[in-house]
């Protein structure tokens, strides 16, 4: 069992998020390019708005294994729509790490921000990652074709959503 702490990132995190964006099995699965830089990182963390939540899970020598995004929708007819983004070290997939960061989104968007529906995309073949999010009440809504390129060759995402359901049902 790894030990570590889920918490809000800090501006302090982006030299080690911009680590873990770069490592083999991580990078393939971000839309980053292969020259980002800390500073991108850096002002993408500064740009954030209160609409924006960000998680990171570190190790207690302050290396980010694992980071969670909310973003929720600013415009007032889609304010129930919050867009989640997840990576985790490769070297710590399998331990929890994702499930626990998941899960601090969930209760957020869930418990706090009211959010009826989260979605996302993963690409197609990340078999490891949708399951993860169908375990977490995901469901593949749409196969968005050729819709983004790794190593080289165009790739298939999947769109998955959640609804989040009441006592009664779904939320209406």
């Amino acid at each position: 069992m790894t030990d570590y702490t889920i918490r809000p990132a800090r501006l302090e995190d982006m030299e080690s998020v911009n680590c873990l964006r770069r490592t083999p099995g991580v990078f393939e699965t971000t839309l980053a390019l292969p020259s980002e830089r800390v500073r991108h990182n850096v002002e993408k963390f500064q740009a954030l708005g209160p609409n924006d939540h960000s998680f990171a899970a570190v190790l207690a020598d302050g290396t980010v294994i694992g980071t969670a995004q909310l973003k929720v929708s600013p415009n007032p007819r889609t304010a129930h729509v919050g867009t989640v983004g997840l990576s985790v070290r490769t070297d710590y997939q399998d331990m929890g790490v994702g499930t626990a960061l998941m899960r601090t989104l969930l209760e957020l968007a869930d418990n706090w921000l009211m959010l009826v529906r989260l979605e996302l995309l993963v690409d197609a073949g990340n078999a490891r990652a949708i399951h993860l999010y169908e375990k977490l009440g995901f469901e593949t809504e749409a196969r968005l074709r050729k819709s983004s390129i790794r190593d080289g060759r165009y790739i298939d995402d999947c769109l998955m959503a959640r609804l989040r359901r009441s006592s009664h049902g779904f939320v209406q």
